[in-house]
């Protein structure tokens, strides 16, 4: 009988936190199979409003929470068991906390007298992800740990923060009650004692908002009339970095206009084949004609941070700027080269929409429009009119893309590829990377997150070693329910190596390039995906076409060289230099 009270009461705070995440706005949760965590397992089987996603392997499952969260805007939360289980969160962990990502783990745990002792898969997990997530620890459920108590424990940690919550869930054997009725039904057959314990809940019971209620800050500091006619007095270019599609990053674009000022961009920005901005900005930054302009800024103004172009971070750091505004949505610290600057901490829509004047040195960037549309016709003539490789495959692909489409752009040479040379279009799509920490670990789960999130077409980019690297996650693509396109750069290795100063070949090939000499469609046909592999245009485009026509995920694999993509780079960049 006591045996049974423990798994109702173990249940009853399963259901309890579950309840309270789902009025905190989670609307996902991703769950690996485990013993330990069933409390929470089945509070969310249980749940209604709350959508479950179930893989068995939970480095991947981590990636697609980060996914989910990102397309939504929401939380997510993801329940393990105890163990390494935990610990294959880490690389997720750090990305969304780096990039300020609300994932909410739930983990199972043993006891406290049940660690360190040779109790199976007993580890110590708290505080397991360092600072990379806030700590919640909870004790083992107890009838003499208040019910609202556990509710205000819960709302304190995820209502104050944007990034990742651990919280480490203790549970005592057994797990499993006879019946699993939903947290109404439990309370509404409560016996005495139950009913005495959930008695501080009775209002929380009646309505669907959180035990606790945080509000929202308001009144976010922004520039003055003053301020903002003394900024715009000279020369300035906008620098927009990383952005989500949530963000409106197109009011940039008239904020630009207002001012008459030129805009450079970022390849997370939203706005990188946006044709009113210098999307070329890190090949112009090659050119002594073109960089000699830029440099006679006085005066920047940076939306986000987090760039990918060397040369555009450098440019900044080498600027003596008169004036460096920085607009961030939190007090994060945006900048490697740690300049002095005035940061607004605000939403983009707020700053943008005020009364802003048009600058004193109105439109003194035009001719940098020029020289972006030389390069433009530049890369068409040596990319698109030329022999088949990775930044043809980018820029054709890219082409493809609408407003209604979304692309996740991998790590490594991809996301270098499409900063450097995607062509200007009429029609942008929403952009994802996973630029935090940057890893080429999860990169799949997580496109698979933001493709079950949006139900829009969506197209993967991703190379060889990095598809690797996730090999599991095809097992996700189950989920995709419309149209999605994985394209793999197989060039044979990590041959973002080739342009790196690597001191000899040698070297390069023994231990950098990772060699494998593997192809991809073994892999998906035991993941049950469409596959197809091409090697030239005419056959992608094909295919491509082909693959966007069906309600699933679909597999295209890209054949390179090894070398095609770094020897075309480094051709173009001397043709720029001479430019």
């Amino acid at each position: 009988m006591q045996s049974q009270a423990s798994a109702d009461l173990n249940l009853l705070w399963g259901q309890l936190i579950l309840e309270e995440l789902s009025r905190l706005g989670v609307q996902h949760v991703c769950m690996a199979p485990g013993s330990r965590s069933t409390p929470l397992t089945l509070a969310a089987a249980a749940q209604t409003a709350i959508k479950t996603h179930v893989h068995f392997d939970e480095r991947g499952l981590a990636f697609m929470a980060l996914g989910l969260a990102k397309a939504s805007g929401a939380p997510v939360a993801i329940i393990t068991t105890s163990g390494t289980a935990v610990a294959n969160l880490y690389p997720a962990i750090i990305e969304a906390w780096l990039t300020h990502v609300p994932l909410i783990v739930l983990s199972g745990d043993r006891p406290n007298e049940l660690i360190d002792c040779g109790a199976n898969q007993a580890i110590i997990q708290p505080a397991i992800f360092a600072n990379y997530a806030t700590q919640v620890n909870l004790p083992t459920p107890d009838i003499n740990f208040p019910a609202n108590g556990l509710l205000t424990t819960l709302d304190q940690a995820i209502s104050q923060t944007g990034q990742p919550v651990h919280i480490n869930c203790m549970y005592r054997e057994p797990f499993y009650p006879d019946e699993v009725n939903s947290l109404s039904d439990r309370v509404k057959n409560a016996g005495v004692t139950l009913q005495k314990y959930l008695q501080p809940l009775a209002h929380w019971l009646g309505h669907k908002q959180p035990f606790s209620q945080y509000a929202t800050r308001q009144g976010a500091q922004l520039p003055t009339q003053d301020s903002m006619l003394r900024f715009a007095h000279g020369k300035g270019v906008i620098v927009v970095g990383t952005l989500a599609p949530e963000d409106k990053p197109e009011l940039i674009i008239s904020l630009a206009q207002k001012l008459a000022w030129p805009i450079v961009v970022d390849a997370q920005s939203q706005l990188r084949q946006h044709p009113a901005v210098l999307g070329y900005v890190d090949q112009l930054l090659l050119s002594p004609k073109t960089s000699k302009i830029l440099q006679q800024a006085e005066r920047v103004l940076v939306f986000g941070g987090r760039f990918i172009s060397k040369r555009l971070i450098q440019f900044l750091a080498s600027q003596m700027w008169q004036s460096y505004w920085q607009v961030l949505p939190d007090a994060s610290r945006l900048d490697p080269n740690h300049q002095s600057k005035q940061i607004w901490q605000t939403r983009i829509d707020d700053f943008c929409q005020l009364n802003w004047p048009r600058s004193s040195s109105a439109n003194w960037g035009l001719e940098l429009v020029k020289h972006n549309e030389a390069i433009a016709d530049m890369l068409t003539q040596h990319i698109d009119q030329t022999s088949f490789g990775e930044a043809q495959a980018i820029r054709w692909i890219t082409q493809q893309q609408g407003s209604n489409n979304a692309l996740f752009i991998g790590n490594s040479l991809p996301i270098r590829l499409y900063d450097m040379y995607a062509p200007i279009t009429a029609e942008t799509p929403s952009i994802y990377t996973n630029r935090g920490a940057s890893g080429i670990d999860g990169l799949i789960a997580t496109s698979v997150g933001i493709a079950v999130n949006k139900q829009q077409p969506t197209t993967m980019i991703i190379g060889d070693i990095s598809c690797l690297h996730d090999l599991n996650s095809l097992a996700l693509l189950k989920q995709v329910t419309t149209p999605y396109v994985m394209i793999i750069l197989n060039n044979d290795g990590g041959n973002i190596f080739n342009i790196l100063p690597v001191p000899t070949e040698q070297l390069r090939n023994d231990y950098y390039r990772l060699s494998h000499g593997l192809e991809f469609g073994y892999g998906a046909a035991m993941f049950g995906l469409a596959y197809r592999q091409v090697d030239d245009l005419t056959s992608l485009a094909e295919a491509y076409n082909e693959a966007m026509e069906f309600q699933c995920a679909s597999v295209i694999e890209v054949n390179v060289s090894p070398n095609q993509a770094s020897d075309q780079i480094a051709q173009i960049s001397q043709w720029i230099k001479q430019y």
